[in-house]
């Protein structure tokens, strides 16, 4: 055998115990690792402009005005937007404040406004589902403060909203995504923590005229005091009013015929 074929041999040899080797080392490298998902953030809540929603939404001119002379609208949107809890606002229509006349709101200082405007919310998100356990907490803190709570009543998806001197319900859903619920009320919220506890009674009706009878219309008298005609005939005995006895005219001047005799 040649040097050169020796020399084949010894690389074909060579050749074969490295082959397996590359192999097993190319199977036992592990594999590339999977990256791990990134979840998505989650979507941040939509901007709801409360003044805005206030102008279009209903009739609710008269409580959006009150809500921007006391800058408590920048209090509601601060809370509607940058807090987890929401807010729940109970706008009172335009007729519910043409038709408080007493007490009014004229003579409140621009505190007390304040406060009965931040009476008007709870600092927390509440679907109308919600206020059937909400009344089971009644009463319940509003925005204005510890002092100033409402009473809750839940009958049949019909909510009923007390504060003292005021008894109204939500007529209707203006608004009702999380974080911002707006529903609308037929009456103003009055805080007994500024009119007091004592609630004036309600005004009595206006008595009904007595109804005089008909002029041609006959009175009524008791039966004892008109003599029975059915069924009768006057007494022979009878005098008649005003007039003389017969009996005795025919008495007197038989006498007087029976003296002229004689």
């Amino acid at each position: 055998m040649g040097k050169g074929t020796a020399f084949c041999l010894i690389a074909a040899s060579v050749l074969l115990l490295l082959l397996p080797q590359n192999a097993l080392a190319q199977t036992a490298t592990p594999p590339a690792p999977t990256p791990t998902p990134v979840p998505a953030p989650a979507p941040a809540p939509v901007y709801v402009n409360l003044t805005d929603l206030l102008s279009v939404a209903g009739p609710f001119h008269t409580f959006l005005g009150y809500l921007q002379s006391t800058n408590v609208i920048a209090t509601f949107q601060n809370q509607a937007n940058n807090s987890r809890d929401g807010i729940t606002i109970f706008a009172p229509s335009d007729d519910a404040f043409s038709s408080l006349t007493s007490p009014s709101l004229s003579n409140l200082t621009q505190d007390q406004l304040r406060s009965v405007c931040l009476f008007h919310a709870l600092p927390k998100y509440y679907s109308l589902a919600d206020f059937k356990s909400l009344s089971q907490s009644s009463p319940v803190p509003t925005y204005a403060g510890d002092q100033y709570k409402l009473n809750f009543t839940y009958t049949f998806g019909l909510v009923r909203i007390s504060s003292g001197w005021t008894n109204t319900k939500i007529t209707s859903s203006v608004h009702a995504t999380d974080p911002i619920a707006i529903y609308e009320l037929d009456k103003v919220l009055l805080p007994e923590a500024i009119y007091g506890t004592d609630i004036p009674p309600a005004a009595a009706p206006s008595p009904t005229p007595n109804t005089a009878p008909a002029a041609d219309a006959p009175a009524t008298k008791s039966n004892s005091t008109i003599p029975s005609t059915t069924g009768s005939k006057p007494s022979a005995a009878a005098t008649p009013t005003g007039g003389p006895n017969p009996r005795i005219s025919m008495a007197l001047i038989a006498a007087v015929l029976c003296t002229f005799i004689t």
